[in-house]
């Protein structure tokens, strides 16, 4: 299965800085882009139809695609491990604290099936929109991730999850620790796209996309307009 994760500041002229809690970037940072250049990238390049709209959701932030997602498989309609495809100017793998330690060493330690208890890692401030798909990796929800950039984005994968050969693997001593009881953490395949000119994917299962309003300017929100067409809200 396959899910289109979108975020609405992929769709600016470049990255704004991250507002203040309550408050969006300045106008000047970013322009959003025109209807058409939205709308061919949606159905041209990801093959989405308002004629045929997919099962999703529209948030606010990032991080409420984990929720999403385990809704839809305690419902038995997505299986895990699935396919992602991330598009925005942020690989939401582990920029910002707390960085990559809790995951590394405090989820891998768990059990493979007690590691999603969402709600606690919001409440302990270990979880945002920032590195949910680091979490998402660490669940085990994902076989393969595929990154769309924009093309003014800056370089945010961390080098340390790669394995050299293509591929994202997360792992730390205790994780090496754990292998009898948890077995090995796997390899997920993962694709960037620094020019999202030449991507093109179909076949999704479900859409979702985050407002990210500390990351985009008031004057983009109107992209979220132009998606909902595309998605049958659930």
């Amino acid at each position: 299965m396959k899910v289109l994760d979108l975020d609405m500041d992929f769709f600016l002229t470049g990255p704004c800085p991250l507002a203040a809690p309550g408050e969006r970037p300045d106008p000047s940072c970013a322009a959003p882009y025109s209807d058409e250049k939205v709308i061919d990238f949606l159905e041209r390049q990801c093959g989405l139809s308002r004629s045929h709209p997919l099962p999703g959701a529209i948030f606010d932030t990032h991080d409420k695609a984990l929720d999403f997602w385990r809704a839809r498989m305690q419902e038995g309609l997505l299986s895990a491990p699935f396919d992602v495809v991330h598009v925005d100017t942020h690989s939401d793998l582990a920029f910002g604290p707390p960085g990559t330690d809790f995951v590394l060493r405090a989820v891998l330690s768990r059990r493979p099936d007690a590691r999603p208890t969402i709600e606690n890692y919001r409440v302990g401030r270990k979880l945002d929109e920032a590195n949910y798909l680091l979490f998402a990796l660490a669940f085990r929800w994902i076989r393969r991730l595929v990154y769309v950039r924009n093309p003014r984005s800056r370089q945010d994968v961390p080098g340390w999850i790669l394995d050299g050969e293509g591929s994202i693997l997360l792992r730390s001593d205790v994780s090496a620790l754990m292998e009898k009881a948890n077995g090995r953490e796997p390899a997920i395949p993962f694709e960037v796209y620094d020019d999202y000119t030449v991507f093109c994917e179909t076949g999704y299962d479900f859409v979702t996309m985050a407002q990210s309003p500390r990351y985009a300017p008031a004057a983009a929100d109107r992209i979220m307009d132009l998606l909902r067409p595309y998605i049958r809200e659930m």
